[in-house]
């Protein structure tokens, strides 16, 4: 008999592999990668294409934008995937369209002509990007938080600024302020990280800056927050933030943004050095050259099999994917999606009938900040406080794909939030800290500011009018982004949270 761990698993697929039919996935976020393990005992072969090498754990991205865990931590390499599905093949590439009625995906790999990849079965799952909803300055100023990049490049900017800071003089001193535009999950778990992270390290690792100096706001349309939870939860989310000292601005929409500042649609101005957008999602303009029929929002209509309305073998999942009652565009539905439509397609190579997909409600789930969270699981009931926190922790380290993933975040968010005041050690993970450039772009921005030292206040039109200005800058991102890396193939962005579907 082998000793455990001795008999290494297959690699490859089965020596009829050549003759099975052909699964494209387009997308290697929940919907995708799930897709992807649902087909590992299906005699078909599979092919994942993402311009990203690595899925990215979306709900904790705020908590890398907020210096709290690796980027690492929450990416895992989706070749990995083949461990326990030897019959996938990973592909990077950037989706150029796709032709349904010749069964063809068109990939720019980078190199000269599109490249023409045939499949049987075709599994859609690309998910959403980010809306600005023609805020005018949004695009040039606000920061976004949907992929891995954007999340460093926030984080970047937060300590750029904050050592910028530092450096200016005691008596004519400037508070940085950080408006989060969005009071979703998202808005509120990145408020609440950075309240903590005021309260807990910044006079330890800023002990010539007043706590004070960083101030947190968040700006939503609406009158309360995260409208996915009950009334009594949102009441305890507002009341916790407004405990760590979040200003909250409720019942205001942003008219527009500028490069130290945000317009509000009543008029009135508010300061903000850092604007970090989570306000929505949409789906990529160019799904519409597809020629597969769309919902009024864009969603790829599909019937109760998941398969695309009128196109038998092609299929859609997670945040692209529109049912006539359409799910929120949040991870537990990506995931369900992504595994029933594999499960179809399996069925149908086997010759067996396919089944209707039903989702599962696992509840609803956010993180306010140290000890406190919410969360309402069906036939359970409500959580909230430290064993809200707990459950929160418990479900998304369960739920991230990759051991090494599940302890080093498991290890990390316990080191941040265990222990007292008095003996937590501040270590944030830090990046690409350029103070010296935020400097400089601070004071070419004069003439556009309307706060700070030299600041000249007027019309907010005139920082509009400065269009992509060099405070461009700061936005740093390790990867290069063009108006096609817009259209690629990306993790389901509205894939927000495991347990806890959370649509901005």
């Amino acid at each position: 008999m082998p000793l455990p761990f001795s008999v290494r698993r297959p690699t490859v697929p089965a020596k009829d592999g050549a003759s099975w039919p052909h699964v494209i996935i387009l997308g290697g976020g929940f919907a995708g990668a799930h897709a992807v393990g649902a087909l590992r005992d299906a005699r078909v072969r599979v092919t994942l294409i993402d311009r990203n090498v690595y899925k990215t754990f979306q709900p904790l991205l705020y908590q890398v934008a907020t210096a709290g865990l690796n980027p690492g931590d929450v990416t895992m390499f989706l070749r990995g995937l083949s461990l326990k599905v030897p019959n996938m093949r990973y592909r990077q590439g950037e989706v150029e369209g796709v032709d349904p009625e010749r069964k063809v995906v068109k990939l720019d790999e980078g190199q000269k002509g599109i490249q023409e990849l045939q499949y049987d079965y075709l599994i859609i799952a690309n998910g959403a990007t980010t809306t600005y909803f023609g805020t005018p300055g949004a695009e040039e100023h606000a920061m976004p938080m949907y992929t891995r990049s954007q999340s460093l490049a926030i984080r970047d900017r937060i300590f750029s600024e904050l050592e910028r800071s530092s450096r200016e003089d005691v008596a004519g001193h400037d508070k940085l302020h950080v408006c989060i535009v969005g009071g979703g999950p998202t808005g509120v778990e990145i408020a609440g990280a950075l309240a903590d992270f005021r309260m807990q390290e910044l006079d330890i690792l800023y002990p010539e800056m007043d706590p004070g100096t960083l101030q947190v706001t968040v700006l939503q349309r609406g009158d309360e927050l995260i409208k996915e939870f009950s009334p009594k939860y949102r009441e305890y989310a507002a009341e916790e933030l407004r405990d760590r000292g979040v200003t909250l601005r409720l019942g205001h929409g942003v008219k527009s943004v500028g490069y130290d500042h945000v317009v509000l649609d009543n008029g009135s101005i508010l300061e903000s050095d850092i604007t970090i957008w989570a306000a929505g999602v949409a789906i990529p303009e160019s799904v519409k050259e597809w020629g597969l029929p769309q919902d009024k929002r864009g969603r790829i209509a599909v019937d109760d099999y998941l398969q695309v309305k009128g196109f038998p073998g092609v299929y859609a999942a997670g945040d692209i994917a529109g049912q006539d009652e359409p799910l929120p565009q949040l991870a537990q539905p990506a995931i369900q999606m992504g595994q029933a439509a594999a499960r179809s397609i399996a069925a149908d190579v086997a010759g067996k009938p396919r089944k209707r997909f039903t989702y599962t409600d696992l509840g609803t789930m956010a993180t306010i900040g140290r000890h406190a969270a919410i969360a309402e699981i069906p036939h359970v009931g409500g959580l909230s406080g430290a064993m809200g926190w707990a459950a929160w922790l418990g479900v998304h380290i369960t739920k991230m794909i990759g051991h090494r993933n599940q302890r080093a975040v498991a290890m990390n968010l316990l080191s941040l939030y265990g222990g007292t005041r008095g003996t937590h050690q501040p270590n944030p993970v830090v990046g690409e800290v350029d103070s010296l450039r935020a400097a400089k772009i601070f004071e070419e921005q004069a003439a556009h500011r309307k706060f700070g030292l030299g600041a000249q206040a007027g019309d907010p039109s005139d920082v509009l009018a400065s269009g992509k200005s060099s405070a461009q800058g700061l936005r740093k991102k390790p990867e290069k982004k063009t108006a096609k890396a817009e259209r690629t193939t990306r993790q389901a962005p509205g894939a927000r949270h495991v347990a806890d579907p959370s649509q901005d």
